[in-house]
């Protein structure tokens, strides 16, 4: 199989996924923020859900990693 080398899914590291999770956090808080004429406990949820997404992404950080053969 001298092919499935190039067609085998690259891994990304541990830290990008963090990374993304954390930015798009960020967005979605901001974007949270950002609803002034919407009702305050959609605009709380809102913020909340970027909030948690940015813990959660910080958390994966600090996660040991499992290293494979």
């Amino acid at each position: 199989m001298y092919l499935t080398k190039y067609f085998q899914k690259k891994k990304s590291s541990p830290a990008v996924t963090s990374w993304t999770v954390i930015g798009l956090g960020a967005l979605v808080m901001l974007l949270g923020n950002s609803m002034s004429d919407v009702d305050e406990r959609f605009r709380a949820g809102v913020s909340g859900f970027g909030l948690a997404h940015i813990l959660l992404g910080a958390l994966d950080m600090f996660r040991p990693t499992i290293k494979e053969r």
